[in-house]
């Protein structure tokens, strides 16, 4: 697998295939206890969906980007589309079908920051492998193929497959946490699991910043080319052929972490695309999600490349 720095298609978009979910958003003061009813600050319905969120991370930061995926019929489903479409993003291989609603995330945030996340899938769990078939040539002509586990496993192995007989580079989010294949993971060029995911992945605690490094270190051997741990407020490690790194978290007053994965992803994809070094990529991701956390909602808070450092 060719290393993201060189993509065998350098003029090519950034293709993404994930999720596209409407955010229900409820602020709190803290998560009720069972059979606890409690009154939220406030509501809103914001478009989000980790494949979505990446696409628009990437798009905002400067990058070119193709959006593969499933929405309903139903008025949320054009909501989202048109919202991409506003940031630029290609949405003609974003699938409309009767067969389920547009998924759903009810998102809780707590007025420290903290979020926790309830999924319907729906029309996300709807897709299958040869959806994905029907649209090979947009991936293997692809200069990035990002992906993450907001849609069936089947539908995330083939693009992978697709990418890798391509010579496509992947970039996988494995979230939400799940156990992977050995022989999907040796076809992955970069991992970015967070703490959670990448104890699932690897068996073993990761609580900072040297469990992340043995992670980080295991995934390696299982053949992937780079491994990212984002560990929040600790920051980042990367584990890759250059040998081991921890970058350091830029200090914000965090008022909401929904999307601040997305947005690193984002800005590390796009850095990588411009022919950054790593180490540079990993730092215009960091400055994408330490401003993303400042703000609230996922897409809404996600940042335009004019916001951040030059």
């Amino acid at each position: 697998m060719p290393p993201l720095q060189t993509p065998r298609n350098p003029n090519g978009p950034i293709v993404v295939v994930g999720s596209l979910n409407m955010d229900l958003v409820m602020r709190i003061a803290r998560v009720p206890s069972a059979g606890e009813t409690l009154a939220g600050h406030d509501f809103h319905a914001l478009p989000g969906g980790k494949g979505a969120n990446q696409a628009v991370a990437c798009a905002r930061l400067g990058g070119k980007v193709v959006m593969i995926g499933q929405v309903g019929t139903d008025p949320y489903g054009g909501s989202l589309c048109q919202g991409l479409e506003a940031d630029g993003i290609d949405i003609s291989l974003v699938r409309q079908t009767s067969v389920a609603e547009t998924g759903v995330a009810v998102i809780l945030v707590e007025d420290g920051g903290q979020n926790r996340i309830l999924l319907a899938a729906g029309a996300n769990g709807a897709l299958v492998p040869a959806d994905i078939e029907a649209v090979a040539g947009t991936i293997r002509s692809a200069a990035l193929l990002i992906t993450q586990l907001e849609v069936p496993m089947a539908v995330v192995a083939q693009a992978i497959e697709i990418a890798h007989l391509a010579g496509v580079p992947v970039l996988l989010n494995p979230a939400p946490a799940a156990v992977l294949p050995e022989q999907l993971l040796a076809k992955v060029a970069m991992l970015v699991p967070n703490e959670t995911e990448a104890a699932l992945l690897c068996g073993m605690p990761v609580s900072d910043v040297p469990g992340a490094f043995k992670a980080a270190r295991w995934l390696r051997r299982q053949g992937v080319g780079c491994v990212l741990v984002t560990l929040g407020a600790r920051g980042v490690v990367a584990v890759d052929a250059d040998g081991e790194r921890h970058f350091p978290a830029f200090e914000v007053q965090a008022v909401d972490t929904t999307a601040a994965g997305d947005s690193f992803i984002g800005g590390l994809a796009v850095g990588l695309m411009e022919g950054l070094p790593l180490d540079a990529a990993i730092n215009l991701g960091q400055h994408a999600s330490a401003l993303c956390v400042t703000r609230r909602g996922a897409q809404p808070s996600i940042p335009h490349r004019r916001e951040l450092p030059a």
